[in-house]
């Protein structure tokens, strides 16, 4: 089997805009990137390439909503740990109540066991997957609530399907790049309502480095 559906609940999360600064921009929807990282989470992976290859394509169930809150971050401008000066308080948006569907494919992945199959090890027997921390979509605090096979029931529910769209008003990362920004991999996307139990072709992204 080289492809399964996850239904992902998320009471609420925040995916920081890559060009924010003091005030913390959100992402509409979680981008590819952040749904990958939390995926090799699930599995235990720290190797952010292992699984390079992998096609996910994402549905979301519900339409967020947006609320803006104050809250102090820390940026270290003095030596001193204590110092006032590496504390300050900041605006940032969050989302509220994020529910999708994540299909994976490991078809093109070079590596055995694949994403797939170590994900279907984890829902199978969890007792095997060596991993630590919480899992979480996005931030360390943003917690994942429930993440489970895709019932016919979620299946149904009408979606809105991230479709690659040259035109699209969504620009997300697919790969994201921690040491400096260079290597980061952008993708522009729109939000579609389209009747479909399975992934149209366009709603696909590669998670590749290049």
């Amino acid at each position: 089997m080289n492809s399964i559906a996850l239904y992902v609940h998320v009471p609420c999360a925040t995916f920081r805009h890559s060009r924010s600064r003091e005030y913390g921009k959100t992402y509409p929807v979680p981008p590819p990137s952040t749904v990958y990282g939390m995926l090799l989470s699930l599995v235990g992976e720290t190797d952010s390439q292992r699984h390079c290859g992998v096609r996910l394509a994402i549905a979301m169930l519900s339409q967020s909503q947006k609320s803006k809150i104050l809250r102090k971050m820390r940026r270290f401008k003095a030596s001193s740990l204590g110092d006032p000066r590496n504390t300050s308080p900041e605006h940032q948006e969050i989302l509220t109540d994020i529910r999708f569907i994540v299909w994976v494919e490991s078809s093109l992945e070079s590596v055995n066991p694949t994403l797939v199959k170590r994900i279907e090890q984890a829902k199978a027997n969890p007792a095997t997957i060596k991993r630590f921390g919480c899992l979480y979509l996005g931030e360390s605090n943003d917690l994942v609530n429930s993440v489970r096979l895709a019932s016919e029931r979620h299946l149904s529910q009408p979606k809105q399907w991230l479709v690659q769209d040259n035109t699209g008003s969504i620009t997300l990362p697919y790969w994201v790049d921690h040491v400096g920004s260079r290597g980061t991999r952008w993708q522009r996307y729109s939000l579609e309502e389209l009747e479909c139990k399975t992934p149209p072709d366009s709603s696909w992204t590669v998670i590749q480095t290049e």
